[in-house]
């Protein structure tokens, strides 16, 4: 083949292999609300396949809601983390099924020590699949659970999710050993451990 040839080839070749290198990941969403969003984060963060978490608020009634609006329970909104993860390393399901192993589904409206309407826990679906998903897993837990009272979790289709303050992003990473101490002392998981046993 001549060099006349071969040199537009081998531009075309670069083109088709840059495109390829600049095609992003495919990603979804996950939207998980468990009590304290400082341990859903942590929680998720350990999962392989998951991207990032955010800790932020979902479900209310106000926009751009602060910290101080949510706690005080005045906005209808739950602390809740949006899992951005990598459908190909890990799968919808499986999220789902470490979370219900990361709360206390039969307490309405508390998570362990912190109690009121934001930390009510909820799955938020952002498709019909998803929702299929979680039916499909919480009939599945209610016949398999290993404690006696009832499921609680509400299962809802996502609406705005408002990312919370700096300082509640990563605080279990920004701040070890008043997390540790916030985690123990609210008996997390104990709770846990009573619920679901070792895990």
């Amino acid at each position: 083949m001549s060099a006349r040839w071969l040199t537009p080839l081998l531009a075309g070749l670069f083109v088709v292999a840059g495109a390829h290198a600049q095609t992003p990941a495919v990603t979804a969403k996950a939207t998980f609300a468990g009590g304290c969003f400082w341990c859903v984060e942590s929680d998720f963060d350990k999962v392989p396949g998951v991207m990032s978490t955010t800790s932020g608020y979902i479900g209310g009634t106000v926009a751009n809601p602060t910290y101080q609006q949510v706690s005080g329970k005045g906005t209808g909104h739950a602390e809740a983390v949006e899992i951005v993860f990598d459908p190909a390393k890990v799968s919808y399901a499986s999220l789902v099924e470490k979370f219900w192993r990361t709360i206390d589904p039969t307490t309405k409206d508390r998570q362990f020590c912190d109690a009121g309407n934001p930390y009510r826990t909820a799955i938020f679906t952002h498709d019909a699949a998803q929702m299929e998903v979680v039916k499909r897993s919480l009939a599945a837990l209610e016949k398999s659970k290993p404690f006696k009272e009832p499921i609680v979790t509400e299962v809802v289709a996502a609406t705005k999710f408002y990312p919370a303050e700096d300082y509640h992003q990563d605080y279990y990473v920004k701040n070890p050993i008043r997390y540790k101490y916030y985690r123990t002392s609210c008996g997390r998981d104990a709770r846990l451990e009573q619920l679901w046993g070792k895990q």
